[in-house]
Order: C-alpha cells, then sequence, then structure tokens
C-alpha cells in the first residue's frame, strides 16, 4: 500500500471517530461532547466524575450502539458494492441489481404486515436473512438452469430476482394488516432505529465476514480486472470466485437489512469515490470503501435525525438523494469523456 493511500485511510480513519462522536452527542437532545466522553469513562469505570444516569443511559444504551451499528452497515455495504462491480464487470452494481435488499425486505414485511414476531424480537432478522439468502439462491438456480455463468445472465437473473420479490412485497403491504404500513415504510426505507447491544454480533458477523473474504481474495479479484480469460490464465476459477463472492455478498447483505433496513446507494457510490484514493487494486480498495462507507452512513444518519427534528427520517430518503445526484453526475461525466 503507498504512502499516498495510507495517509488518506488514517484521515478517513480519523474523519469516522469525529462523525461517531458528534452522532452521539447531537440528536433529539443535545449532549455536549465532554458529558459524552465523561459517560464513557464512567460507564468503564475509568473515571469517578459522575454523569446523570439519563445522559450516561441516551449515551450508552441508545445511542453508541446506533453509531456502531451505522459503521457496520455503511462499511460492509461499501465493500459489497465494490466485490459485485469487480465480479460483474458492471458500474452499476449493488445489492439491489441482483434482488438481495429486495427477497430481505420481503421476509421483514411478511412478519410486520402478516405473521407478527412469533419468536420474539429475532423473528423480524431471522425472516430478513432468510429472504436475502432465498434471492441469492434462486438467482443462481436460473443461472445454472440457462447454463450460462456469465454476469451479464447473472445481472438479468438479479433484475428479475428483484422485480418478483419487490411485488412479493407490495402485495404483502396491501394484503396485511393496514395499520403496520406506516412501519412497513420506515422499514423498508432503512433506519439504525433498532440499533440495540442485544443485536450488534449480527451485524458484525456480516462486517467480518465480508471483510474477511474480501482480503483474503483480494488478489483473485484483481485479476478480473484483466478481464476473465486473463484471470484464467492466471490460474483463477472465474465462475466459483464469482458465485462465492454473490453468495458471501448475499449473506452479509440480508445480515445488514435483517437489522437496517433497505438502505439504498451505498454500494453503488462508494466503490467509484474510493477508486480515486485507493485506485484500482483491492487490498487497499476495500479498506478504503469500509471507511468511506461508514462515513456515508453516519452523515447520512445525523442528517436524518436533524432534519426534521424530533422526528426522524428514514435514512434512506438521504442516501437516495445522494445516490440520485451522483449517478447523474456519472453519467454526465462518462459521457463528456
Amino acid at each position: 500500500m503507498q504512502a499516498r493511500q495510507r495517509i488518506s485511510l488514517v484521515a478517513g480513519v480519523m474523519l469516522v471517530i469525529a462523525l461517531a462522536l458528534l452522532s452521539i452527542a447531537y440528536g433529539s437532545t443535545v449532549i455536549p461532547v465532554r458529558d459524552v466522553l465523561n459517560a464513557f469513562a464512567h460507564a468503564a469505570g475509568l473515571s469517578d466524575l459522575d454523569t446523570t444516569i439519563p445522559i450516561e443511559r441516551i449515551v450508552v444504551d441508545l445511542r453508541l450502539p446506533r453509531v456502531i451499528l451505522a459503521i457496520c452497515v455503511g462499511a460492509g455495504l461499501g465493500i459489497v458494492g465494490a466485490m459485485l462491480q469487480t465480479v460483474t464487470r458492471n458500474d452499476l452494481a449493488d445489492p439491489f441489481l441482483f434482488g438481495l435488499s429486495s427477497g430481505a425486505a420481503a421476509g421483514a414485511v411478511s412478519v410486520i404486515s402478516i405473521f407478527g414476531d412469533r419468536f420474539g424480537i429475532w423473528t423480524l432478522p431471522i425472516a430478513a436473512f432468510c429472504g436475502g439468502m432465498l434471492a441469492a439462491i434462486i438467482v443462481l438456480l436460473l443461472v445454472r438452469r440457462v447454463q450460462g455463468q456469465g454476469p451479464e445472465r447473472m445481472i438479468l437473473a438479479g433484475l428479475a430476482v428483484s422485480f418478483l420479490f419487490a411485488a412479493l412485497t407490495n402485495y404483502m403491504v396491501f394484503s396485511g394488516d393496514q395499520r403496520a404500513a406506516h412501519s412497513v415504510l420506515f422499514w423498508t426505507l432503512g433506519g439504525l432505529g433498532l440499533a440495540r447491544w442485544e443485536n450488534l454480533p449480527l451485524a458484525l458477523l456480516g462486517l467480518t465476514a465480508i471483510l474477511i473474504h474480501a482480503l483474503y481474495n483480494h488478489r483473485n479479484l484483481d485479476a478480473f480486472l484483466a478481464g476473465e480469460n486473463t484471470a484464467e490464465s492466471l490460474g483463477v476459477r472465474v465462475n466459483r470466485t464469482r458465485n462465492t463472492v454473490f453468495i458471501v455478498c448475499a449473506f452479509s447483505t440480508a445480515i445488514f437489512v435483517s437489522v437496517a433496513g433497505v438502505i439504498g446507494f451505498v454500494g453503488l457510490m462508494i466503490p467509484h469515490i474510493a477508486r480515486r484514493f485507493a485506485g484500482q487494486l483491492h487490498a487497499g480498495l476495500i479498506l478504503t470503501c469500509a471507511v468511506l462507507g461508514a462515513t456515508l452512513i453516519l452523515l447520512s444518519d445525523l442528517a436524518a435525525r436533524l432534519l426534521l427534528a424530533p422526528q426522524e427520517l428514514p435514512i434512506g430518503i438521504v442516501t437516495s438523494s445522494v445516490g440520485a445526484f451522483f449517478v447523474v453526475t456519472l453519467l454526465l461525466r462518462k459521457r463528456s469523456g
């Protein structure tokens, strides 16, 4: 990794830490940063300075888990987008394009509008995870059925599955309990309101799985940049690598959707921005995507809580607005180029 990349990563990590502190300090109740730090120290037993119980509870039990979840989801979705764009050779690839998010959303909506919390607080995450993995399995079965493993067929299969699960989700919204429609709408647009210490291990599992897989296979991913034929000549099993990447991306995406809802455009935008700092090679690109993804979600969550305070916007509204502007800018630049 070059010195410029290291400097960018260090600066990015410092920015994430600063945004995390701001995100904990600002919200419906503004807490001074000094009180935030005192609450951390008192909760860890490192300080005898007494903080009021409500402040410490807001900081430690409510906002800190939310910040950690934002970092996990943002970093994970950024890495997922980079890997999918590489193995499909498509600059617009992200979890939405392959039906992964739609499948997870359908599973969660089935719980909210029809079945209910039959297994307690874990019902919705389990249903969303199963929906995302089911979408991934259907895509892979469709690709194998037509006897083509190329990225074009995988993209078409993903689009078909995405529309299928989107239609199923809309049907369940209208046929289920209408009183749950507002909850469904907020959840399908994404949010970090479900962040609790109890479900953070799930988000950490999703991030760990995609990060370790990406770093372990970064040389194979680099080979894809030269084309499939060249990758094959270098000893990379292209079809197997692509399918494995897709399955791991589906696994992590399903986890992220199960705890944070559907947050769009992160996996599409972040890899393009990261390549300007880290270049094309994946050893540095993956880490840069993780840092930038966490930064984007922290900023978006902060904006979602402050724009209409005390009311909270779904975070997907913010990321979709930024993403739409980004895609238009990307298309105009390519056209002028």
